[in-house]
């Protein structure tokens, strides 16, 4: 078919100079709630948390008022805060290279193989039957996870069932969300994978019981986190772990610690579920490999399942187009030298400590606030009272326990902490600081949590200063969530 008219081309809305160098809050806020998850950006402006921010270093943001903010957010995945000059460094001085391949999909890769051996070497060091250890790259921990759950498939063809846990968070793709046991994750996308089996997390009469139940040759993993991090950063019994390892190496049940969130620094070892008396068959990681930078995942399995899950031939039945690139691969190799030089564990273990004694005595002075804190290395958790009572948003407690979480963050952004929600435990803030925050910024971080503390003595206090306009636009909000 020929086409005799030239094309026309086509008039792009936004000029990416412009938006590099940062359109207008109205004109962000227009196109974001015009084109993307407009009734999360509702729900953020509603709250007066949706930003946009900007950069003033690694460890603070800038809010479109000019309020300055300790950087506590990030999910995890800013082990050395936002946009770190060594990682920007590193990656420029690659891309001025002319004789970079980006792409090297059916190739070798230098970058890619010293990835691999760092991390297998990183593994071998906490746990010394690791040393043969495989790599498959992907570009989140969600597609981390389904490597994960196809390794075991492969390995054990012949068992249907995974076992997951209550409050278990894996991710947001159709395996990882079959094995995130969450009735609002969950309810739109069914009929998700079969054959999976939700138990009390941190329980090990319970898994034994289960395991007993159903039979250990029909079950092909375990998967469990070694901390609950969007869980509500929720610390197992001490004898779950080693019952799982248990369980193991009595069946060959294939263990699978999703050390996306807890790995390589956060809580204060290289891999949690190690220290914790694990040794995984299949390990999952992502958030700090990225460096906060580039999106990296990584699934490390053991020769054995290695073979059975890519053998021969059959070695292309799994892939990722951006899988393995080299921007990734360098970004990875540059953050997991830095956590090493650094010793990020160490310092996450001495730094955790005496954050989690500061947020003990701020929860005891405010406990009309605070309900519980909790802290495990970097990883902290803020839990809190309702701010209203349930009838105001129609009886619906997650929905009530939803607005304590909104209305904690914007607390602590008006004081000034960048702070993050639990994605699988509605009333929990977190905070996740870098790893490497220099010490007068953590200071002010626990001055600035006080200081939320006396601006907002109750939880009733967060929802006093909400303004009428502002509960109005929420409420419609709450009435439209299924």
């Amino acid at each position: 078919m020929k086409h005799d008219r030239p094309s026309v081309a086509p008039v792009l809305p936004v000029a990416a100079s412009d938006a590099l160098a940062g359109l207008t809050e109205n004109r962000t806020r227009t196109l974001e709630l015009a084109h993307g998850n407009h009734d999360l950006v509702r729900v953020l402006d509603a709250l007066g948390i949706a930003g946009p921010f900007t950069r003033i270093d690694p460890w603070e943001l800038e809010d479109q008022h000019g309020g300055r903010m300790i950087h506590a957010g990030g999910y995890a995945a800013l082990p050395f805060g936002e946009r770190p000059d060594f990682l920007v460094e590193g990656l420029q001085a690659a891309l001025n290279d002319p004789s970079w391949v980006s792409f090297s999909q059916q190739s070798m890769s230098s970058l890619r193989a010293a990835l691999e051996a760092n991390l297998v070497a990183l593994l071998h060091t906490a746990s010394n039957d690791h040393e043969d250890a495989g790599v498959v790259f992907s570009n989140s921990g969600a597609e981390a996870i389904e490597v994960a759950i196809k390794m075991a498939r492969a390995a054990r063809p012949k068992a249907p069932w995974l076992i997951a846990f209550q409050g278990g968070y894996h991710g947001k793709t159709m395996g990882a969300l079959s094995v995130t046991p969450s009735r609002e994750y969950q309810k739109a996308f069914g009929p998700l994978l079969a054959n999976v089996r939700v138990l009390p997390y941190g329980d090990p009469d319970a898994l034994e019981r289960e395991v007993a139940a159903i039979g250990a040759d029909q079950i092909a993993a375990i998967i469990a986190e070694p901390l609950q991090g969007e869980g509500g950063v929720v610390a197992p019994d001490a004898a779950f772990l080693p019952t799982i390892e248990r369980l193991r190496q009595r069946h060959g049940i294939l263990a699978i610690a999703d050390e996306i969130q807890t790995g390589l620094g956060r809580t204060g070892s290289w891999f949690a579920s190690i220290d914790g008396g694990l040794s995984p068959d299949i390990i999952t990681l992502a958030k700090p490999l990225s460096g906060g930078l580039v999106p990296v995942g990584a699934t490390l399995a053991r020769r054995s399942i290695m073979r059975k899950f890519l053998p021969g031939f059959a070695a292309r039945r799994h892939s990722s187009t951006f899988a393995g690139n080299a921007l990734a691969m360098l970004t990875g190799l540059l953050s997991v030298e830095a956590m090493v030089e650094q010793d990020l564990p160490h310092r996450a273990r001495v730094e955790g400590e005496e954050g989690l004694k500061r947020l003990k005595a701020f929860a005891q002075e405010r406990d009309g606030l605070v309900r519980e804190v909790r802290g495990h290395g970097m990883l902290f958790a803020l839990v809190l009272h309702n701010p209203v009572p349930a009838s105001v948003l129609g009886g619906n407690q997650n929905l009530t326990r939803l607005l304590a979480s909104g209305l904690g963050v914007r607390g602590l952004q008006e004081s000034g902490v960048h702070a993050i929600v639990s994605l699988n435990a509605n009333g929990v803030v977190r905070l996740t600081p870098a790893l490497d925050m220099p010490a007068d910024r953590l200071a002010r971080l626990w001055d600035n949590v006080d200081t939320m503390g006396r601006k907002y003595p109750s939880a009733t206090h967060l929802a006093k200063h909400l303004t009428p306009p502002r509960l109005v636009q929420m409420a419609r909000l709450a009435s439209r969530t299924p």
